[in-house]
């Protein structure tokens, strides 16, 4: 029987409920498929902070490197200031274990409500590949005169070679296997920021070559904004920088149904990888059981996923499918007509 470590970080706020559904219907679809999840609980986040002054503990990221992958909950506190969590946990743990690609698909599921006129599961249904670990996210910059009327911030998007052509080639590869439109699209800003797009443009159109296969799509972030809104069927696969896909990824949370259906991956091809609800901790739902947890049980049929366990991991996202085209009448918490702990029963049901 196949054998996997998984750290479970479960964080914040509403973060330990939704964790703790996701590792309901991952337990069970572990058992139906013959493999085995060996998880750890880790307790990174705002309580350990605010009792140890710690964010993270001394050789935190060189015992990460020794799991498959991270199943991560939510982290940011009230108590906190802003910042502290985010930059000291999530984004110090994307650089660190050099998870390079975050992984956002966008697809609506049938008996959820969209924003969007006229469009439905057939209109709705793409993926985000954003750059993770470079653009204006590397916290390159500093400030000049600080606190005077004179003062300077900058803040540089760095955009190396060799982070741009990964993430590319990942994206042509993503496009490739997923086997739809087999379209790439790149989001980018070439007419205003002519020095990092001329990077990513020259390196796309140059690796696209590799992938006759593949139809070359290019569309100025603005464009994919007015695009994702207006005709979404349109697209297959995007890629882009880190600050652009931080941005349309959350217009894709929104076409797609809301925060609570939406999940992503941090992805270190080679290393280890973490999974989570996009959404935040929640807090003033911390300890109601209306928290809906389907974002974190789909962030589990992600790692599933790319641990190799397709067949486990089609059979979550039917068994959300069934749910929410059954069952579920809201994605708000307090709306859903099931309590956190009873939605994770039906997708366990349907699985």
């Amino acid at each position: 029987m196949k054998s996997y470590k998984i750290a479970v970080v479960p964080g914040d706020g509403s973060g330990p409920e939704m964790v703790r559904e996701g590792i309901k219907v991952l337990k069970a679809a572990s058992e139906k498929f013959n493999f085995h999840l060996n998880m750890t609980e880790l307790d990174y986040g705002g309580k350990r902070y605010l009792q140890t002054g710690e964010v993270l503990p001394e050789g935190a990221v060189e015992e990460l490197k020794q799991y498959q992958a991270i199943f991560l909950g939510a982290i940011g506190h009230p108590e906190v200031k802003p910042g502290i969590l985010e930059k000291g946990i999530l984004l110090h743990l994307r650089f660190e274990l050099d998870q390079y690609i975050n992984l956002r698909p966008v697809k609506l599921y049938p008996g959820i409500d969209t924003p969007l006129k006229d469009k439905g599961p057939e209109e709705i249904d793409f993926v985000v590949v954003r750059e993770n670990t470079e653009g204006l996210y590397a916290g390159s910059g500093g400030f000049l005169r600080k606190g005077t009327p004179h003062e300077v911030a900058v803040q540089e998007s760095i955009n190396t070679r060799m982070g741009v052509e990964r993430c590319l080639r990942y994206a042509f590869e993503y496009c490739r296997e997923r086997n739809r439109e087999k379209k790439l699209t790149l989001c980018g800003k070439t007419n205003v920021l002519t020095y990092a797009f001329d990077l990513w443009e020259r390196t796309f159109y140059e690796i696209g070559e590799e992938y006759p296969d593949i139809k070359k799509d290019y569309a100025h972030v603005d464009a994919i904004c007015m695009w994702m809104v207006k005709n979404p069927e349109q697209f297959d696969v995007i890629v882009t920088d880190n600050m652009f896909g931080d941005i349309i990824t959350d217009l894709g949370a929104m076409i797609q149904g809301g925060m609570g259906i939406a999940a992503g991956g941090n992805i270190n091809p080679n290393g280890t990888s973490m999974f989570e609800p996009i959404g935040g901790s929640a807090p003033k739902y911390t300890g109601t059981n209306t928290i809906n947890p389907l974002a974190s049980i789909c962030a589990g049929g992600m790692m599933l996923d790319h641990l190799g366990e397709k067949e486990a991991a089609a059979a979550i996202e039917k068994a959300v499918m069934s749910a929410c085209a059954g069952d579920i009448k809201s994605l708000s918490a307090g709306k859903m007509g099931y309590s956190t702990e009873e939605v994770g029963n039906l997708v366990v049901g349907y699985l």
